[in-house]
């Protein structure tokens, strides 16, 4: 299992600089007075919860490369991700769902196949369904922007949202500023948001 905090120093300046270099996709961030239609929060799980994607620092990063690059396409907009060791969110907008899951599920193939040729395990499942939840309101959106940040405090990976890496969190405050991000919490809490499908 990854825990950011139980790295040594000299890995967490590794994994940093790593980042720093990649050109992680982030459109405009979404306006305040958000509207529309075609937004989805996308989720996918590894096969019984295990921790297969958080294997290795690299094995996240390029879960979230492969997953963000075919997000990424068809005009498609990204709004916030989280990639964990044994699932990822992505709120996304799309006009073509059913093309974008096919690509997604091509992107889980791909990873099933390396990752079990790395650790001789062809066969293995590595992954249930990638399933979607269609985003109703401004608030349901805000919401789950709050939620896919909040995740890996969640599920105890970080003590704070902004501090996992394989997510949107950090890039989100930056550009919406400390203030605002606070304000959109307090707005708008996740309470008991995934409470029913998001155990782990």
């Amino acid at each position: 299992m990854y825990y950011w905090r139980k790295l040594s120093k000299e890995d967490q300046e590794k994994v940093l600089a790593e980042r720093k270099g990649r050109n992680l996709p982030w459109h405009s961030p979404p306006h305040i007075e958000f509207k529309g239609r075609n937004r989805y929060l996308i989720t996918g799980t590894c096969f019984e919860h295990k921790h297969i994607i958080g294997k290795s620092l690299e094995r996240l990063a390029e879960c979230e490369s492969e997953l963000l690059k075919v997000c990424q396409h068809n005009n498609n907009e990204i709004f916030a991700w989280c990639i964990l060791p044994n699932h990822y969110h992505i709120l996304v907008k799309t006009e073509e769902l059913k093309i974008l899951l096919k690509e997604i599920g091509k992107v889980h193939g791909r990873l099933s196949f390396d990752w079990n040729g790395e650790e001789n395990l062809r066969g293995r499942q590595i992954w249930g369904n990638a399933f979607e939840r269609s985003i109703r309101s401004d608030r349901h959106f805000w919401a789950s922007v709050n939620y896919v940040h909040q995740n890996p405090i969640h599920h105890g990976y970080v003590d704070q949202w902004q501090d996992w890496l394989f997510s949107s969190a950090a890039k989100y405050l930056e550009e919406f500023g400390r203030e605002k991000a606070l304000e959109i919490w307090r707005k708008y809490p996740i309470l008991d948001y995934g409470k029913k499908w998001d155990i782990y």
